[in-house]
């Protein structure tokens, strides 16, 4: 009986705790409420909007091409006789290169020069001897024949006056006066023979002796020059990039025996769209880029006024001194052509631009309330990873760079700590560099 007693108990003390556990459960559901809502703060990076300089960058690929070159061309056909340069040697402009086989042409100038100096004996001998020879014979017949007319006159007058006395046969008379017609007939030819080698037989000698002189001047300059043609010369200053041909081949008239090509300078030909070529003009500065070497400072020195047809892109060239030779024609290289400089701009990083579909540009700015603000932005000269703000900024703004893309309007944001190297300023940065951290 007293075991059934204290089961009794046990089991009474039991149902107590239980009733007690579960009243005090039920109470604590009635009293807990849901709780209150918190609004999220967005963790972002942000950076001051800072004035800096900025420039317009075109950038586009390009071919290397030599300041000057010639392919030096044979204009007869011969054997080269000898060559007294290689490839790679320096050359000055009229320097003898080669040399082709020249006897027949040698003896053919000889020839020629002998016929000229004959013609200028002969030229000189018309004009100093033998044309006024001429003239003096011709002067002296006019004179004599006129001292004849004159004395045949006298005779005449004379004989006329006896014949009117009485004191002269008329036959004698009629004899006078044929003499005096005689006499004058030769005073009018002599005259005009005078005149005709005056006028016209002076100038026709003069002429055919100097068109003889001219006729031999000509043929010996012509045998001169084609026995030059056997002497290869530079005709500028460079360095030899070909010779195809060794000593005892024969030069083919128009086949190219050596290349010169002057490498003190270079000229990077780039191919770029037309509105691109619509702000470059010659001597705006530039930068040549080749592979695995130091960027060499230039300036456009053509902008094609006409478009290629076949790509509808504007042919610029781009010149720079190569005094190493370190670039090489033919080479494909990168050329940065500088349009424009804003040495005081507003600039902001390409990545905190934000670009909607009908192309407006806004920015997340920073507020004094610690949210984000959608804000209108014009832009101006984009410059690798830096874009000038025109309108819609004012310098020392806070924007958002890493995670304003999708952020709402007015959200809540916390600016996380930037490492040293994602705090450097946006006017800080160069081109192809980023401020943002992915």
């Amino acid at each position: 009986m007293r075991m059934a007693s204290i089961k009794a108990i046990s089991g009474s003390a039991y149902r107590s705790v239980f009733c007690g556990l579960a009243i005090l459960m039920l109470a604590a559901v009635s009293c807990s409420k849901p709780p209150a809502e918190t609004e999220p703060v967005v963790p972002v990076q942000a950076v001051s909007v800072a004035r800096g300089e900025i420039q317009h960058v075109i950038e586009a690929d390009a071919i290397l091409f030599p300041l000057q070159q010639s392919a030096i061309v044979s204009k007869i056909s011969a054997p080269v006789k000898e060559f007294y340069v290689t490839r790679g040697t320096r050359v000055r402009r009229g320097q003898l290169l080669a040399t082709l086989e020249n006897k027949d042409l040698a003896a053919a100038a000889q020839d020629n020069k002998g016929s000229y100096d004959q013609a200028q004996a002969t030229y000189r001998t018309t004009t100093a001897a033998d044309l006024p020879e001429t003239i003096q014979k011709a002067q002296l017949d006019a004179q004599a024949a006129k001292k004849l007319l004159d004395a045949q006159q006298k005779v005449y007058d004379s004989r006329q006056e006896l014949f009117k006395q009485g004191a002269m046969p008329r036959k004698e008379l009629d004899q006078s006066g044929v003499d005096l017609v005689s006499a004058r007939n030769q005073y009018e030819i002599a005259q005009k023979h005078l005149e005709a080698v005056m006028a016209v037989g002076k100038e026709e000698t003069l002429k055919s002796a100097a068109g003889q002189l001219e006729s031999a001047k000509g043929k010996y300059a012509g045998a001169e020059a084609q026995l030059s043609y056997s002497e290869i010369r530079s005709p500028i200053d460079g360095a030899i990039t070909d010779r195809p041909l060794y000593p005892g081949e024969m030069a083919a008239a128009g086949t190219p025996l050596l290349t010169v090509m002057d490498l003190s300078q270079v000229t990077a030909r780039a191919h770029i769209a037309q509105q691109d070529a619509a702000v470059l003009k010659t001597g705006d500065k530039a930068t040549i880029n080749a592979p695995e070497q130091t960027p060499v400072e230039g300036k456009v020195t053509v902008v094609s006024p006409a478009l290629d047809p076949n790509s509808t892109t504007v042919e610029v060239w781009v010149q720079a001194r190569n005094p190493k030779q370190e670039l090489r024609p033919g080479s494909s290289v990168k050329v940065s052509m500088i349009t424009q400089t804003v040495p005081d701009a507003l600039v902001i990083p390409a990545a905190s631009l934000l670009t909607a579909p009908d192309g407006s540009t806004t920015v997340m700015q920073i507020g004094n309330d610690g949210r984000a603000h959608q804000k209108t932005v014009h832009t101006g000269i984009r410059q690798g990873d830096k874009i000038q703000i025109v309108d819609g900024l004012q310098a020392a703004d806070r924007i958002v760079t890493a995670g304003a893309y999708g952020l709402p309007d007015n959200s809540k944001v916390r600016i996380q700590e930037q490492t040293p190297k994602e705090e450097s300023p946006a006017s800080d940065q160069k081109p192809g560099s980023s401020n943002d951290k992915k």
